[in-house]
């Protein structure tokens, strides 16, 4: 975070917006923390959103601990039992010490304060524990669509947040704690029509900050543009988010 002694809260007015438009993340990704993690039993989502992620935890970890700071956020996350959010910060958790197996945080460390963040996860994490961050930046979509979504992300780039230039950077230069271990490479895919996308770029909080600045939406000013490219409107496109993925495994 910027401001490190203040939640920094960027979605909780579009929180539905949000838990309707996210993409869902590869479960191959999920398969490889849960090889890669020292056992299965607990693992923790920070920042969880809506529990896009903690969802799919679910099915890899007997029990997921699942936290956000944003109630809003909170209220509109859904997943099977076995997982129990709390709101709460990253930064301080209500698990107990040396507790977890795996610590994952998907699309939300920029917002963190990562110093104290990264301290809480070696509270929480037993010997050999797990840490996990990945990301994802721009969509890729296919060359039909292509200048016409570009013109869309141009008219909304001044209103990002300054902390989506560490995504941008795919979080080079974090002090990192523990030891690297390599992942493989993943990717988000989708295919979706006309108005899925439409709903994705108005969950973004560059589109929220548009909105409030101008008093304009900027989905609806390029909605005409980008439906022309497209075409038929209920005709699915392919979509693609490259994955960033940084693991780091705590001393056993």
């Amino acid at each position: 975070m910027t401001d490190k002694t203040a939640f920094q809260d960027h979605f909780s007015a579009v929180a539905a917006e949000y838990a309707q438009a996210r993409p869902e993340y590869p479960e191959a990704l999920f398969d490889w923390i849960a090889v890669a993690a020292p056992a299965r039993g607990l693992a923790w989502e920070a920042g969880c959103g809506s529990g896009q992620a903690s969802r799919s935890l679910a099915t890899c970890f007997a029990q997921v601990h699942a936290s956000d700071p944003s109630a809003a956020q909170i209220a509109q996350a859904h997943a099977p039992e076995n997982v129990h959010f709390a709101i709460e910060p990253g930064e301080r958790c209500s698990l107990a010490d040396a507790s977890v197996d795996a610590v994952c945080v998907a699309q939300a460390l920029h917002w963190f304060d990562r110093a104290a963040f990264f301290a809480e996860c070696a509270r929480v994490l037993r010997p050999g524990g797990l840490l996990v961050a990945w990301g994802y930046q721009d969509i890729e979509t296919d060359p039909a669509i292509r200048a016409a979504v570009d013109a869309f992300r141009d008219d909304i780039a001044a209103c990002w947040p300054p902390e989506r230039a560490l995504v941008d950077s795919a979080y080079a230069g974090f002090e990192w704690p523990f030891a690297a271990v390599e992942a493989p490479s993943f990717a988000m895919t989708a295919e979706w029509p006309l108005a899925r996308l439409l709903g994705y770029f108005g969950s973004f909080s560059a589109t929220k900050r548009y909105r409030e600045q101008r008093g304009e939406d900027p989905v609806s000013r390029n909605a005409p543009a980008i439906a022309a490219a497209w075409g038929d409107p209920d005709r699915p496109r392919a979509l693609r988010w490259p994955l960033f993925v940084h693991a780091r495994r705590k001393p056993a």
